[in-house]
């Protein structure tokens, strides 16, 4: 399952349509970038994780320039799950200037994130 956009390919100016990757090196300064970011945590071995992907990809080219989607494999960036008190997945985590405002544990369907997620669009 690929995670995405690398943060490093995005231009500075650049809002992007599909969810980026981000890891232990980047997830700050994703946070300090984009104003409202939802992000995916993961694993490749996580059934439901799996069965979130397209939802991600859908809300992310559906809500482009206005929210930014990311996905954070915990495997491999520990150090992010330890920080944000990640213990099941999949769990989304959304920030709202650099601030975690709300965490959605376990598989939803679209139509049960979206009237969550319109909360934090100002």
């Amino acid at each position: 399952m690929a995670a995405g956009l690398g943060l490093d390919t995005l231009k500075e100016d650049e809002v992007p349509s599909e969810a980026i990757e981000l890891t232990d090196a980047n997830v700050d300064q994703a946070l300090q970038r984009f104003p409202l970011i939802v992000v995916d945590c993961w694993a490749p071995w996580c059934g439901p994780c799996r069965m979130m992907t397209p939802v991600i990809d859908e809300l992310a080219r559906e809500y482009a320039g206005k929210i930014v989607f990311g996905k954070v494999n915990v495997d491999e960036n520990a150090q992010t799950a330890m920080k944000y008190g990640i213990r099941s997945i999949p769990a989304l985590l959304i920030f709202q200037d650099g601030k975690v405002v709300d965490q959605i544990i376990g598989a939803q369907p679209k139509q049960a994130l979206e009237p969550q997620l319109m909360k934090y669009l100002k």
